[in-house]
């Protein structure tokens, strides 16, 4: 088997990687101030080598997040505003017309998606044909202009953010983007104290300046880290079938999914939640995935994916409900698989 052929981490560098991690999201929590899951759920979608989407209210703090962590790590950051007069060539680049020892010839000029770190900021203001330049670049990493490849820096994320209200005059993502993202996080409000020490501690709203953290050959390393990080065969089984189970035409869907989602998830939604279940186990200092890591991830992963029916919105049912049934309603040990592989995968998952 693959998994086989990939050295486990020794207790020594899972612990080394753990305050590693802690370090950059205790760098976050100097700018963003009670907070602390929402940082580290995205530490470990950046673990994970996945994309995120941002959703909140106007001054939460969204784009100062991710601006901090571009500071933190030391990435190449650029930053696009999604207006709907923008145009793919704004983000991706376009071919110019130049002279040159006697000749004229395209030579491609790039855009700013050529950076370690894009914030697309408010996507949903942009036209589809400018939101699908983005396409080909978060899956493959790459882009291709007048049949020509380009490959993006390495890492390459796309972080967006989307504003929940003021939807007059936007687009929509479209189910093959959504799926992209890896994660889809909410970013709410905070509480009353944390209000004050905002007010006692950033005049203008400034937030502090911060150091690199992590320097770039560091983070790549954490990459191949989180691939040692072993998932039992066990969680892996939960994973599948957590997954199988949000289309309403498996066997195994309850039957609230079958009433009220039209469409599942795919399998790039298992594969997501298997990458970010290892990131948490790796940030948790764990060497295993366990069944808590899953669930941590579940509805990050799984709730921007589901697609539910008119009908669901008419009961109350939204897709983050859906995925918290399904957390309930899907057993953690499958009833078919060998009991010796019940008890030895969930003993070394914990």
């Amino acid at each position: 088997m693959l998994e086989a052929s990939i050295a486990l981490l020794s207790p020594e560098e899972v612990e080394q990687a753990q305050q590693t991690l802690l370090r950059l999201v205790d760098g976050l929590e100097q700018v963003i101030l009670g907070q602390r899951e929402l940082l580290e759920l995205v530490v470990i979608c950046l673990l994970a080598q996945g994309h995120m989407l941002l959703e909140g209210l106007p001054g939460l703090g969204k784009t100062e997040l991710i601006k901090t962590l571009s500071a933190l790590l030391g990435l190449d950051f650029r930053r696009v505003q999604f207006t709907p007069d923008l145009l793919p060539s704004d983000i991706i680049g376009a071919p110019i017309l130049e002279d040159g020892d006697g000749h004229r010839r395209f030579v491609f000029h790039r855009g700013p998606i050529f950076a370690n770190l894009l914030l697309a900021d408010e996507i949903n203001r942009a036209t589809p044909k400018t939101q699908a330049a983005l396409l080909e670049a978060m899956q493959e990493r790459r882009v291709t202009v007048m049949g020509e490849s380009h490959p993006l820096p390495v890492p390459f994320f796309v972080l967006a953010t989307q504003n929940p209200i003021e939807l007059e005059g936007t687009y929509p993502l479209p189910e093959a983007q959504l799926d992209r993202f890896t994660f889809k996080l909410d970013v709410h409000g905070v509480s009353s104290d944390t209000l004050e020490e905002i007010i006692n501690t950033r005049r203008h709203g400034r937030p502090p300046k911060v150091d690199v953290v992590l320097a770039h050959e560091d983070f790549t390393h954490l990459f191949d880290q989180v691939d040692q990080i072993h998932l039992p065969r066990a969680v892996a089984s939960f994973i599948a079938r957590l997954v199988s189970a949000t289309n309403p035409a498996n066997e195994t869907a309850p039957e609230e999914v079958r009433r009220f989602v039209r469409f599942g998830a795919s399998p790039r939604a298992a594969i997501a939640l298997a990458g970010t279940s290892r990131a948490a186990a790796l940030l948790a200092g764990k060497p295993n995935v366990g069944f808590d890591e899953v669930r941590r991830v579940a509805k990050s992963v799984l709730s921007h994916r589901l697609i539910l029916d008119y009908s669901a919105r008419l009961e109350g049912w939204t897709p983050s409900r859906v995925v918290e049934l399904l957390l309930d309603a899907v057993p953690e040990v499958a009833r078919e698989l060998p009991a010796d592989v019940r008890t030895n995968d969930s003993a070394g998952s914990r």
